[in-house]
């Protein structure tokens, strides 16, 4: 299913520079989500704005998500225009005003509304830092550099949580101001950055800027062979080109619907898989299992942070090594059984502060938010921006970005008020949502390890001229057993490249499949 080599270091390119760069967005976005609940728990906090009851946390703490869904969605289609670069810069300076206002805050009134503020900064860039690292990375990387985002939201969840523990040593209000005064600074730090770094030449490309696409190629240091193949094609002249919402409604249309269906799906179960619920509300989760006193459960929370930063690692180093179907049907097994364990013992009333069952609770915790990292978090943005035609991977992107800071929205909001009036509820809710994910991967989710960004178009493209299916092929003739071996194998991508290069009876763990290469994409 997966195999595992070697990983040797050397001078890194221009693109892992450059990624390793723009992915501080990524660790911006973690920040916030390890800081925030443990700075609406603060004495100092709760002294200055108030104690905020469950529904006024859980919409201040998603408050951020909620405002940054609508410019995530249209974020893409501004990057269309002026290039992504533009639209990151633009999003990291709103965000670090915002995030200023809240540091400054003297009411909760000004804190909802630096939250806001931050939250359409963040809106703008988040979407376009995974698709502006998908089109500069060359296929062989290209997993492990989109995953780099993750990565750094993970080192940004732990350093979340570890400067709440060490600032509630300062005195005043400065425990909770400090972690936005380092928000806003960092924000500003990003921006700069985005000076500094080359336009995706595919976008260049798209644009008919090829001198320009060339220089960019020369700073990202990808191989002029791959470059060639890749990049540097001729662009046919567009005769139906479409602006404003036009445009963006090409989404739609019958030959990229699937695509942007499948992606807008994963990027929201990921959300509904609840994790932001354990991660912001983490202090909470453990007190409400049995750990005691303040310091012991934001230790908890540190030490599953340190945990989950550790094992995102291995998870970002060797992810173009195994299968992102694999990454994905494995993970959400995990996941929803974990929940639904939880929910069983809390359901069952087993959980107490003296018995054995809280530390079943606080090991399952920790094993979904590890699995969370190694499986899900790498692989769900990787997935959803490489499966985009160029034509669309902007505006199709961008709208799972926003669909998936609703649902992020909905998780932080809602967690806090189920806890309140049930201690099983939100796990139930988790888990059927983790597992309804797994059922759609199963059926929906073909393979794309180490394939051009080129080749998974092409091999989209004839799913949707396809005119007929294996049903038809084979004479309608399947039993059950073959039935559920094609849901086992799930739908197999070939494009262009693998006709070219005559596999078609090679062997699918070649490109992380399942099951045979088959010159088409077949679907269940």
């Amino acid at each position: 299913m997966f195999s595992l080599k070697p990983v040797t270091l050397s001078k890194p390119k221009g693109y892992t520079i450059f990624a390793s760069l723009i992915s501080l967005g990524g660790f911006l976005n973690g920040y916030d989500t390890g800081s925030i609940g443990a700075i609406t728990s603060m004495p100092s906090f709760t002294s200055k704005i108030g104690d905020l009851s469950p529904l006024l946390r859980g919409f201040t703490v998603s408050l951020i998500m909620m405002t940054g869904a609508m410019p995530s969605i249209f974020g893409g289609k501004l990057a269309e225009k002026i290039g992504h670069l533009y639209v990151v810069m633009a999003g990291s300076l709103v965000f670090a005003l915002g995030t200023g206002m809240e540091a400054g805050a003297d009411g909760l009134g000004v804190l909802l509304a630096g939250r806001a503020l931050a939250g359409l900064g963040e809106g703008l860039w988040l979407g376009c830092v995974s698709v502006y690292i998908t089109e500069t990375a060359p296929r062989t990387s290209r997993g492990m550099l989109v995953s780099l985002p993750q990565f750094m939201c993970t080192a940004g969840v732990c350093a979340g949580y570890f400067t709440c523990f060490g600032s509630a040593r300062l005195e005043s209000s400065m425990p909770w101001r400090a972690p936005f005064i380092i928000q806003s600074l960092l924000a500003m730090v990003l921006a700069a950055f985005c000076a500094y770094l080359p336009d995706s030449p595919r976008w260049l490309i798209h644009k008919g800027r090829r001198e320009e696409a060339l220089q960019a190629l020369e700073r990202l240091g990808i191989e002029k062979e791959e470059a060639e193949k890749d990049i540097l094609v001729p662009v046919p002249v567009a005769v139906d080109v479409k602006k404003g919402i036009r445009g963006f409604l090409r989404i739609f249309e019958k030959e990229y619907r699937s695509r942007t269906f499948l992606a807008v799906f994963l990027l929201g179960a990921l959300q509904l898989s609840g994790i932001d619920g354990v991660l912001y509300y983490a202090p909470t989760l453990f007190e409400t299992a049995g750990l005691p006193g303040t310091t012991s459960t934001f230790l908890a929370s540190g030490v599953s942070a340190i945990l989950m930063v550790a094992i995102t690692i291995p998870a970002t180093l060797y992810v173009d090594r195994w299968g992102r179907r694999t990454s994905g049907l494995v993970g959400g097994i995990i996941l929803s059984s974990s929940m639904f364990i939880i929910g069983a013992l809390y359901l069952s009333d087993s959980v107490h502060p003296h018995g054995i069952a809280r530390w079943v609770v606080v090991i399952l915790i920790f094993v979904f938010a590890l699995t969370y990292c190694a499986t899900w978090a790498v692989m769900g943005k990787i997935y959803a921006s490489e499966i985009q035609p160029m034509k669309t991977r902007n505006e199709a992107n961008s709208l799972a970005q926003g669909v998936s800071f609703f649902a992020n929205w909905l998780v932080a909001f809602l967690t806090p008020i189920f806890l309140a009036h049930s201690s099983y509820g939100a796990y139930f809710m988790f888990g059927g949502f983790s597992l309804l994910a797994v059922f759609v991967m199963a059926i929906w989710m073909p393979e794309t390890r180490l394939r051009s960004l080129e080749d998974i178009q092409a091999g989209f493209q004839r799913l949707t001229t396809k005119s007929g299916n294996d049903d038809e092929n084979s004479g309608g003739k399947m039993n059950g057993r073959m039935r559920l071996r094609r849901l086992l194998r799930g739908p197999i991508l070939v494009g262009l490249e693998t006709q070219t290069e005559g596999v078609a009876s090679g062997s699918g763990s070649d490109a992380g499949g399942l099951g045979p290469m088959r010159i088409e994409l077949s679907s269940v």
